[in-house]
């Protein structure tokens, strides 16, 4: 029994000696695991610090970038309309007008044509009664008719005289003087045909006809005036007559369109008295020079009028209708930048920097404008570019809103 007890009680040491080393052994591995535990807590919250601050840092960076790109919106440059219109002010005139003055001195007979009425080329106007101009014709027949007589004389006495100098009955200077004398007779005889002809020349002037097919647009005598020939210095003229099947209207056109009003470009033609009618016509010819007054040159627009609605002297607007061969490009007016070294846009290039363009303008088209020089088809222009914009400057390019849509 006593050997059993002590048995048991060995059992009962080893086990309590057992029991304390495992306590032992645990106390030892949380006395170690827990700053590993603690340590490797702190690294991570140390990590995931150092990386949310470099996440926040790279976010920051790359909002403080894009804070320094200017946002714009961009245009295109597009080319203008292959045709376009000018209209520019000008003056109707008769293709052919011209006063009509007396060339002899008499009464008015009596006139056949008044004003507005239409004549033919030739056509009787008026008669003029020219008694001083046929008595002056009687007397040049007469004295032709008389020198035509001495002339004969002259000539069988030259003839006798020289038949007498082959048999030495004269003497040669008595020949000679006699042979002089005809040929002086027919020298008369010619200025007396010739004053003949001139006072027939007169006297048919007595019939006043028209120069060509017109209107008579001015009628200053009346029968019993009397007429006195243009070398009078207050002669006036009878009549005014004014070719107007076709019209000519001259337009003083700017410098800038030198290039595209030239002979054969179309044309209409508006006058107020027809305001839903034009009267189609075409550039014939122009001055060829430049006014340095003005800067216009003068264009001459051949216009048909053969109904005779149109008068001259009227006040007409001429309408261009221009083709252009290369037509320039067209930009809105809220790309120009207007410095002291000329006009400027703004181009927004690839490399997301603006770069500033000179340009040369041409016509002005209210919300828009012509770009003859200084821009591409392909150019990014930027809208309302501030006027402090300049060269190099960083943009960021966004959408252009729609139409409607409010910038914010």
């Amino acid at each position: 029994m006593e050997a059993m007890r002590a048995d048991t009680q060995d059992e009962t040491a080893g086990s309590a000696t057992e029991s304390r080393k495992g306590q032992a052994t645990r106390g030892n591995f949380w006395r170690y695991a827990m700053p590993a535990l603690a340590f490797a807590l702190l690294a991570g919250a140390a990590f995931w610090g150092i990386e949310s601050r470099r996440g926040t840092r790279a976010a920051l960076d790359a909002v403080a970038r894009d804070s320094e790109r200017t946002p714009v919106s961009v245009v295109h440059p597009r080319p203008s309309q292959g045709g376009h219109e000018v209209e520019l002010p000008g003056n109707l005139q008769a293709y052919a007008e011209t006063p009509i003055y007396a060339r002899t001195n008499g009464y008015l007979k009596r006139w056949f044509v008044d004003i507005g009425g239409r004549v033919k080329q030739g056509q009787l106007l008026a008669e003029i009664d020219t008694p001083e101009v046929d008595q002056e014709l009687e007397q040049a027949q007469a004295a032709e008719a008389q020198a035509a007589a001495n002339l004969d004389l002259a000539r069988t006495t030259a003839e006798r005289w020289q038949i007498l100098l082959k048999s030495d009955g004269v003497s040669k200077q008595e020949v000679d003087q006699n042979v002089s004398a005809y040929k002086a007779r027919e020298a008369d005889l010619l200025a007396a045909k010739a004053n003949v002809k001139r006072l027939e020349d007169l006297q048919s002037f007595k019939q006043v006809t028209a120069p060509f097919s017109g209107i008579l647009t001015v009628r200053n005598v009346d029968v019993g005036a009397l007429i006195s020939s243009t070398i009078a210095s207050s002669a006036q003229p009878l009549f005014r007559i004014a070719q107007t099947n076709v019209l000519r209207v001259y337009v003083n056109v700017p410098q800038t369109y030198s290039r595209s009003v030239v002979e054969g470009v179309a044309a209409d033609l508006a006058v107020p008295e027809f305001p839903k009618q034009t009267f189609p016509g075409k550039v014939v010819r122009t001055s060829g020079e430049i006014d340095p007054a003005s800067r216009t040159f003068l264009a001459e627009v051949d216009v048909p009028n053969s109904t005779g609605k149109l008068l001259p002297g009227a006040y007409a607007t001429v309408r261009f209708h221009i083709t252009a061969a290369e037509p320039p490009l067209v930009l809105p007016s809220n790309t120009l930048l207007f410095r002291s070294g000329g006009t400027e846009v703004a181009v927004s290039g690839g490399d997301g920097k603006v770069h500033i363009e000179k340009v040369v303008v041409g016509r002005d088209l209210g919300t828009s404008v012509e770009i003859v020089e200084g821009v591409q088809p392909n150019d990014s222009i930027i809208l309302n570019p501030p006027d402090s914009i300049a060269e190099g400057d960083l943009v960021e390019v966004k959408p252009a809103p729609a139409v409607g849509e409010k910038r914010q």
